[in-house]
């Protein structure tokens, strides 16, 4: 009998291109040189998410790395996405949303699972507006405005908080 698809099993969560993100991640590390970062966490979990920009004068990332631990959902997914922004503009990973970040990932995953997925994004989207070296953006409230306004199922990431 064949498993509905809203019913995602752990076989299909831990699909080839998801372990080998995991297992050799890209750009994992510190990034000498950032121009932008920002740290994450996911308390119900554990997960944590650090991550480093260098932007360019044209606007756009020319590099992205991360650091963290957590399961292999968040590091995964944290690896895919900042494959992914590299050479994107500012603006562009700005519109990249957390339903393209759960498309990239791939498998599908339950509600407390996108959480672990989404942690690396909500991070990066933070990360765009805390230049290295001063404090947060003072437009910013404390709830980010990517968070307030994405809704992709299960409990708000503010609720984490």
């Amino acid at each position: 009998m064949p498993i509905p698809q809203d019913d995602p099993n752990d076989q299909d969560i831990y699909q080839e291109h998801v372990l080998d993100h995991y297992e050799d991640p890209y750009n994992r590390g510190p990034l000498a040189g950032a121009t932008h970062a920002h740290d994450g966490k996911n308390p119900l979990c554990g997960d944590k998410i650090h991550v480093d920009l260098r932007l360019d004068e044209n606007g756009r990332v020319a590099e992205a790395w991360f650091e963290g631990d957590g399961c292999v959902i968040s590091q995964a997914s944290a690896s895919m996405l900042l494959e992914e922004i590299e050479g994107k503009t500012i603006e562009e990973v700005e519109k990249f949303s957390a339903e393209e970040m759960l498309k990239l990932f791939g498998p599908q995953l339950t509600p407390n699972r996108q959480k672990c997925c989404l942690l690396s994004w909500k991070v990066l989207k933070g990360a765009l507006h805390r230049p290295v070296g001063t404090e947060a953006d003072p437009s910013n409230t404390e709830e980010d405005e990517t968070e307030s306004q994405t809704s992709f199922g299960g409990p708000s990431l503010g609720e984490e908080q």
